[in-house]
């Protein structure tokens, strides 16, 4: 790291914590060359993740589009915050690990109702029929019988 103050590039860290939201590294440096201190901050460079939409617009990936869809399926259905934010946390993981700038919201809506099938079935099917765009009852009934016949082979 260059110094400030002489620009050597030889300095050595006195001091090393994170700071307070836990996003960077503050560094307390002393340089080498002149003795003088001064300060860095270390933070994870992070990839701007796109998602393609249905129409094949693109937008930045955003969590909490993805938490406000959760919440509305688990509404009224008893669900803990710490539930939906470990389905977010593990979506967000997944888009992030994958080491691509692009996700579809098919992948995302694809975990986030698995997901929920494991954690509620109520709010499983209440976001299934947003987001499978259930247009009539035959559609949604499907659904429902096919979620029946996979909790019977669980017996």
């Amino acid at each position: 790291m260059k110094c400030q103050f002489c620009n050597s590039e030889d300095s050595r860290v006195v001091d090393s914590r994170p700071t307070d939201d836990g996003t960077s590294i503050r560094r307390r440096r002393e340089c080498i060359a002149c003795g003088k201190r001064f300060t860095t901050y270390e933070k994870v460079e992070t990839i701007h993740l796109l998602v393609i939409k249905k129409d094949q617009t693109r937008e930045l990936f955003d969590t909490d589009k993805i938490r406000a869809g959760i919440i509305h399926a688990c509404h009224k259905r008893p669900v803990a915050a710490q539930d939906i934010d470990r389905i977010v946390t593990r979506v967000e993981q997944f888009a992030l690990n994958r080491m691509q700038q692009e996700i579809t919201t098919n992948q995302i809506g694809e975990m986030v109702m698995e997901a929920l099938r494991e954690l509620d079935e109520v709010a499983y099917i209440r976001f299934a029929s947003v987001y499978r765009q259930f247009t009539d009852i035959p559609t949604f009934m499907h659904e429902m019988s096919r979620l029946m016949k996979e909790n019977r082979g669980k017996e």
